[in-house]
C-alpha cells in the first residue's frame, strides 16, 4: 500500500514537472512583441491606434499568441526603419515594395484598400492617368512609391514630409494639385477646417494595401495570411470597419 501511494506520489509530481516545463517554454512564445510602424490617417491609423488597420493587425496577431506594438512614423522613415530591423514591419503598403527594400517580406492579404486621387483648389479636370498631371505643380508624400514611381514629367514636384504639411501646399497654393488616398484625405481636409477642396475624378489607382514584416519574422508570415483570410471569412474584418467609421463620425 505505502508502495502504491509512493508511485501515485510520483506521478503527481511528474506531471507538476512536465506541465511547468512546457508552461515554461511557451511562455516566450505567448509574450512575444512585435513593433509594426505605420505613416498612415484616419480611418486607418488614429493616434490612440484604434483605426482600421490597427485594429486588424492587432487582432491578427492576438490570435497567433503575439502582443503588437504601433510607432508612427514618416513614410519613407517607416520603410527604411523596417528595412533596416529597427521595427518588425510596417503597414499598409503596395504590392512589390520588397523589390526596394529586399529585407521586408509581403503578407500576401491585404488590409485595406486606397483609392489614389488628386486633390485641387483651383485646378479643375479629369485625371485620366497619371499623364493627365503633366500641366500642373504636384504635391506628394515622400515615401509613397506609387506615386514616386508613376508621377513624371510634370510642371514640378515637391515632396514634404506628412499629410499636413502636403493639404498645407494647396491651401497656400504652393500646388495645383496634391495627390492622396481619397478617404485619408477626407479626414486630413476636416482637421484642417478647409471645406473649398475638391476630389478630381476617377482615381487614378486603386490598390490593395499590404502589411509587411522583417525577414527575421519570415516564420510568421503565413500564420498571419490565413488569420487574415480568417477573420474576413467570419466577419472580423467587416464589423470592425463598420465600428471605426461610426466612432470616428461620432468624434467630429
Amino acid at each position: 500500500m505505502a508502495a502504491l501511494l509512493r508511485a501515485r506520489c510520483l506521478n503527481v509530481i511528474l506531471f507538476f514537472v512536465i506541465f511547468s516545463v512546457a508552461f515554461a517554454f511557451a511562455q516566450p512564445a505567448l509574450s512575444q512583441t512585435i513593433v509594426l510602424n505605420t505613416a498612415n490617417d484616419p480611418p486607418n491609423s488614429t493616434d490612440d491606434h484604434t483605426g482600421i488597420c490597427e485594429r486588424v493587425m492587432t487582432e491578427a496577431f492576438r490570435r497567433i499568441g503575439i502582443k503588437l506594438k504601433i510607432v508612427d512614423l514618416p513614410s519613407e522613415r517607416a520603410l527604411i526603419n523596417a528595412n533596416e530591423g529597427i521595427e518588425d514591419g510596417n503597414f499598409a503598403r503596395v504590392e512589390g515594395l520588397e523589390k526596394l527594400y529586399p529585407n521586408l517580406i509581403r503578407i500576401s492579404e491585404t488590409i485595406t484598400t486606397f483609392e489614389f486621387v488628386a486633390f485641387s483648389k483651383k485646378a479643375s479636370f479629369k485625371t485620366l492617368g497619371w499623364d493627365s498631371l503633366r500641366p500642373y505643380n504636384i504635391g506628394i508624400i515622400t515615401g509613397w512609391k506609387i506615386l514616386e514611381n508613376n508621377i513624371a514629367g510634370v510642371k514640378s514636384l515637391t515632396k514634404v514630409r506628412d499629410e499636413k504639411l502636403l493639404f498645407n501646399l494647396l491651401l497656400s497654393e504652393k500646388a495645383d494639385v496634391v495627390v492622396y488616398d481619397r478617404m485619408q484625405g477626407k479626414f486630413v481636409l476636416k482637421q484642417l477646417g478647409a471645406k473649398d477642396i475638391k476630389i478630381l475624378q476617377p482615381p487614378l489607382a486603386v490598390k490593395g494595401m499590404y502589411p509587411y514584416l522583417h525577414k527575421r519574422h519570415a516564420d510568421l508570415v503565413p500564420k498571419l495570411e490565413q488569420v487574415l483570410r480568417t477573420m474576413k471569412k467570419d466577419g472580423t474584418f467587416k464589423k470592425i470597419v463598420g465600428e471605426v467609421l461610426s466612432d470616428l463620425s461620432l468624434r467630429e
